[in-house]
């Protein structure tokens, strides 16, 4: 639980190719009473993704491979071709720079937020989105 009390009975996938930053934001997802699964590539949060339902996905940008554009497209055809409910996809990314976020609401993401993520940013993010 946090300082200000907030709980959240979430199920989410946090996507970064940085074990840090995967063990960070799963550790305060967790005490916010979250359900996290983690992907250290954008291939493996698209199996995660095609097998499970998630409340949210924190998705990082800058992947190798496969970044999170290319990631973020695949889960939004695979949404049109199976029907699939629409996932909430929050960008993740150490840019903040000007047009940055409009590249991320065009490939088909929901918001952004720039890293690094802080405690009270990610809860502000779960309050906007999963709070009924």
């Amino acid at each position: 639980m946090t300082e200000s009390g907030s709980e959240f009975q979430a199920k989410v996938l946090v996507v970064d190719d940085y074990q840090f930053n995967l063990d960070m934001t799963k550790d305060l997802l967790e005490m916010m009473n979250c359900q996290v699964d983690i992907a250290s590539s954008g291939d493996e949060a698209i199996q995660h993704y095609k097998e499970n339902a998630y409340d949210l996905i924190f998705l990082d940008i800058q992947m190798p491979n496969k970044d999170g554009y290319d990631t973020c497209k695949e889960m939004r055809t695979f949404e049109k071709e199976t029907g699939k409910e629409h996932s909430l996809i929050i960008a993740l990314t150490a840019n903040a720079m000007a047009g940055d976020r409009e590249k991320c609401l065009s490939a088909g993401m929901d918001d952004y937020i720039a890293k690094p993520l802080r405690a009270n940013t990610l809860e502000a993010t779960l309050d906007k989105y999963l709070k009924q």
